[in-house]
């Protein structure tokens, strides 16, 4: 990354925001990636364990769990490198608007384990505080991000300025 590029981005983003989107999550996220692929075991008895096979992963679960550990890494990489090498707010609010969505649809999967997943924060084992609570955390985040909580006006530029 370029010199220039890095001061712009500790210019133009305010130090919360680039923490959790260059750093914080996305390596929480790889985190993830490792249990999904090389724990799945745990994350299967984490997830859900009446659920969870008692003896040996059938080969399609181990599938979609490395699926599902190779889109966390794409999570991962996009926000933490995509954002990395702009200081552009509009790439970044496109960036997390998709991300938003994802969390969004991540909470949405969880949906089996019964409504009370949601809030019933004194049951939450490790794995529903990161599918739950750190998505809670990073779509709180995005959302503020969003409404341009902490961050500097945008310059009107030319075109803007034509559509006023």
């Amino acid at each position: 990354m370029a010199v220039s590029t890095a001061k712009s981005i500790q210019k133009d983003i305010p130090f919360w925001y680039r923490c959790f989107f260059l750093y914080i999550e996305p390596l929480s996220t790889v985190l993830g990636a490792y249990y999904a692929c090389f724990q799945q075991q745990k994350y299967l008895d984490l997830t859900h364990g009446l659920s969870a096979p008692l003896t040996g992963i059938p080969t399609s679960t181990t599938i979609v769990l490395d699926q599902l550990a190779n889109l966390y890494l794409l999570f991962a990489f996009n926000e933490g490198l995509v954002l990395r090498s702009t200081s552009d707010q509009r790439v970044w609010r496109t960036i997390l608007f998709c991300l938003l969505l994802a969390d969004i649809g991540h909470l949405y999967s969880v949906r089996a384990l019964g409504l009370q997943i949601y809030w019933n924060v004194a049951n939450w084992n490790a794995i529903d505080w990161g599918n739950i609570g750190f998505v809670y955390a990073g779509a709180a985040t995005r959302i503020c991000f969003l409404l341009g909580i902490g961050l500097s006006p945008r310059p009107v530029t030319r075109r803007r300025r034509a559509k006023a």
